[in-house]
């Protein structure tokens, strides 16, 4: 069960490697966590968004991004939802008075499991991201070498195994360069500030997506 070739897997593999490369709003919004709080809320903010991705890989593989890509409503809905949650997330970053800094120092850090939860939510609200797997995945659906939504699900998890070897250097990188960088007291506010117009940008980008 689930034999391929060497083409299919070079091709699968090459494809996936590009679009863990290519500069998106999951990596800004993991990269942007990583400058205001460090290591740590940057590796949470991965797995939360990682969490999103097997989210819609599943979805995917029971069929329920389809239902999403061919309701006009239940995709308006979704992406709504989603560009309210992180306009209100960048508004309160915008709001705050330097928290990034101060608040670790203090030990009032944000929570690690609301990165978390961020992440998650700020994945899986986004209707274009569902589509995206829906397209994508079943491209590497071979018949007959195993059920279709198996296939499906192994190449969705692939494609997180591949990020798993991009992203954690990429925020060790961030997380060494924002630490230098914090040094400078002030730095938390414009910290905060980066955050929260990355949020707005990814919301406002949002709000713009048409099926």
């Amino acid at each position: 069960m689930l034999h391929y070739g060497f083409v299919h897997w070079s091709t699968f593999f090459g494809a996936a490697l590009l679009l863990n490369l290519a500069p998106g709003p999951d990596l800004a919004f993991i990269l942007s966590h990583t400058a205001r709080g460090g290591r740590l809320h940057g590796l949470a903010a991965m797995f939360g968004i990682w969490t999103g991705v097997l989210g819609h890989i599943t979805f995917a593989a029971a069929g329920l991004s389809a239902l999403i890509a061919a309701s006009a409503s239940a995709f308006a809905a979704v992406k709504w939802v989603g560009v309210a949650y992180l306009l209100w997330l960048g508004l309160k970053a915008l709001r705050s008075k330097g928290g990034a800094l101060a608040g670790a120092q203090a030990g009032e850090a944000t929570p690690l499991r609301r990165v978390f939860a961020q992440g998650m939510l700020v994945n899986l609200l986004n209707p274009k991201v569902a589509i995206f797997f829906l397209a994508f995945l079943p491209q590497f659906v071979v018949m007959g070498v195993g059920p279709v939504w198996l296939q499906i699900l192994v190449h969705g998890l692939l494609v997180i195994a591949i990020a798993g070897l991009i992203e954690p250097p990429l925020i060790l990188f961030a997380s060494h360069v924002a630490r230098k960088l914090r040094t400078n007291a002030r730095l938390g506010l414009w910290l905060d500030r980066a955050l929260g117009g990355t949020l707005l940008a990814l919301g406002a980008g949002l709000a713009a997506t048409r099926r």
